[in-house]
């Protein structure tokens, strides 16, 4: 079997309901990072084809919002069966586009799902509020309405749990929805889109566009008929739709940059502690907005965890994802093995103790890296290694964590493993991060607000103010009673 025998296989965007080419007729390959291999030619749309993608969404979202909740959410719930129905194409597409393991795949194919699932079901609790009114003869009401036309943009190391984390609350709320996928994952947005028409989500009200990112987005951006963007993706160019966003005062969620720290005391359960610490450094291989960017060990738990460490490390394997064996796919692309390979030198040169790794290998692949003793001033410390990189800073006393744990402008997640529940909450709470991981990294879930602070960006997804975000309240004081 092919790809182009899987289930849900397209090459064309979508917009108003027909599967189209380019207007101009161009296109933007695709390709295999395990092996290089053009695997499609997507169209490269521009900014008249989005525009008529926008004209589509705002045809489509006058019946889309006068459908009653429980339709919304039946056809919803007809998405997610499908997309359970169809995993292992999902995965296997997936796997094609962007190199995880298709263990990690099949997983994010389910992940992926549970968010049209939990939506789905918020799609019927989307409930308004009687206020006491200041007279006998009033009374005051507030419903909560759809936005409007939405867009989403959405990054390429999780291709299928980014785009249903925010198309799923859009069409949950009444919105209509333009989206963008990464150039180098478009794939697996197509064929979640393809599958969503499947389960009969109308015409125009789910279009996605592949093409030009800069073309593409001016379009969205400059659009009054938009009325709001949600984005995952880097800092700076978070702050470029930020500013792009004012002339039309359009709302904004943004998940951007993150620097994770990973913290374990000496109190912590080493066993569990390195476990996490398997999980949060080297799932995706390092590339997740999540991962752990640097490890803060105390001094009395220091030898022996990088020593545990250094041994759990021995059992990854490096290779394509298609490889049942492999626990560690490719890195997306050319710049960003030359990340990972300048944070490690980098590291070392500043006296960090090399211990495993810290070479590429063969094409996109890089070797799982452990470096200790390294510097709170090296860029590993400073910047988004997003690769295979494990680096270990010492720590003495508890203050010194949160201050180095704190050291930088992003907020996005951080991990913390202690026994010590005083500590705990303690270090939970002076944490400036929008997610905490108390002796867990597995944070990511339908159920919870997904979100960070400070350069790390706004707004939620998941949870109950997942769906928040794509409806406005509207306020009705009706008099004469």
């Amino acid at each position: 079997m092919t790809l182009m025998d899987l289930h849900g296989w397209r090459e064309s965007a979508l917009i108003d309901g027909a599967w189209v080419p380019a207007s101009d007729g161009k296109g933007t390959a695709v390709y295999d990072p395990a092996t290089g291999a053009r695997i499609a030619v997507v169209p490269s749309l521009g900014a008249e084809d989005t525009k008529r993608a926008i004209a589509a969404a705002e045809k489509a979202l006058v019946a889309w919002r006068a459908c009653v909740a429980g339709e919304r959410a039946d056809i919803l719930m007809r998405w997610y069966a499908l997309m359970l129905e169809h995993a292992e194409a999902l995965a296997r597409i997936m796997t094609a586009e962007q190199g995880k393991p298709m263990a990690e795949a099949r997983g994010e194919v389910v992940y992926a799902a549970g968010f049209v699932r939990w939506f789905a079901e918020e799609a019927r609790r989307i409930d308004g509020e009687i206020i006491p009114a200041p007279r006998s003869t009033q009374r005051i009401l507030v419903w909560r309405e759809p936005v409007g036309v939405t867009a989403a943009i959405t990054p390429w190391n999780f291709p299928a749990a980014m785009v249903t984390r925010k198309v799923a609350p859009a069409l949950a709320a009444g919105c209509t929805m333009i989206l963008k996928p990464a150039p180098e994952t478009p794939l697996t947005a197509l064929a979640l889109a393809a599958l969503a028409e499947e389960a009969g989500v109308p015409a125009g009200v789910l279009n996605v566009v592949t093409g030009d990112a800069a073309a593409i987005g001016g379009a969205l951006m400059d659009s009054p008929v938009v009325r709001k963007l949600s984005f995952t993706g880097s800092t700076p160019v978070g702050r470029m739709l930020y500013a792009q966003a004012a002339p039309t005062l359009k709302r904004l969620s943004l998940e951007l940059g993150g620097n994770a720290p990973f913290v374990v005391f000496d109190d912590a359960d080493l066993e569990a502690a390195v476990d996490g610490a398997m999980l949060g450094k080297f799932r995706n291989a390092g590339q997740t907005c999540v991962c752990v960017n640097r490890f803060l060990v105390q001094d009395g738990i220091h030898d022996r965890f990088v020593e545990r460490l250094h041994a759990r490390m021995a059992d990854l394997v490096v290779g394509p994802g298609t490889d049942p064996r492999s626990t560690i796919g490719p890195l997306i692309n050319e710049r960003a093995v030359v990340k990972v390979d300048d944070h490690v030198a980098d590291a070392v040169r500043r006296g960090g103790r090399l211990v495993a790794g810290g070479k590429r290998e063969r094409g996109l692949f890089y070797q799982p890296t452990l470096i200790a003793d390294v510097p709170a001033d090296a860029k590993i410390a400073r910047d988004e290694t997003f690769g295979p990189l494990a680096g270990i800073i010492r720590f003495r006393e508890e203050a010194e964590a949160i201050r180095l744990a704190n050291d930088t402008e992003f907020g996005l997640a951080a991990y913390l493993y202690t026994r010590d529940i005083g500590r705990a909450m303690r270090v939970a709470g002076a944490l400036e991060y929008g997610m905490v991981g108390l002796n867990e990294a597995a944070i990511s879930t339908e159920v919870a607000p997904f979100g960070g602070i400070k350069a790390s960006g706004m707004g939620r997804e998941g949870s109950r103010h997942g769906i928040a975000e794509y409806l406005e309240l509207k306020y009705v004081m009706m008099g004469g009673l």
